[in-house]
């Protein structure tokens, strides 16, 4: 019998809790830092890599790469010689912003000055 995503019978219906949803979408250790250096422009790719500098090449690949199935980033490609690729936030990834910029205000008021 075929399953879905979260384990139950493929065809059954289950509720499907939104914190669970936006969790599979931001997990991975990079994907919020990502998004937080998307918010304010938008960025090449080696842009990113030196703004992370303990990332791997394979996993800013694969976390942008999820980022953009989950469209929270655009990735746009210039036909030249060599190739430039710009990542920038979607509608939807912009939205996400103000829950960022929460979460700095909750560190800077329970966590920073500990």
């Amino acid at each position: 019998m075929a399953r879905s995503r979260f384990g139950e019978p493929a065809g059954e219906q289950i509720e499907v809790c939104p914190v669970t949803q936006t969790q599979d979408i931001i997990a991975g250790k990079w994907k919020i830092i990502i998004l937080w250096n998307l918010s304010t422009q938008t960025r090449r790719f080696n842009e990113l890599q030196r703004l992370l500098p303990n990332i791997s090449k394979g996993i800013l690949t694969r976390q942008l790469r999820e980022l953009e199935e989950d469209q929270m980033v655009h990735r746009e490609v210039y036909k030249e010689v060599p190739p430039k690729v710009e990542y920038s936030l979607t509608p939807l990834g912009q939205s996400f912003i103000p829950i960022l910029q929460s979460m700095g205000e909750w560190s800077k008021k329970n966590l920073v000055s500990k």
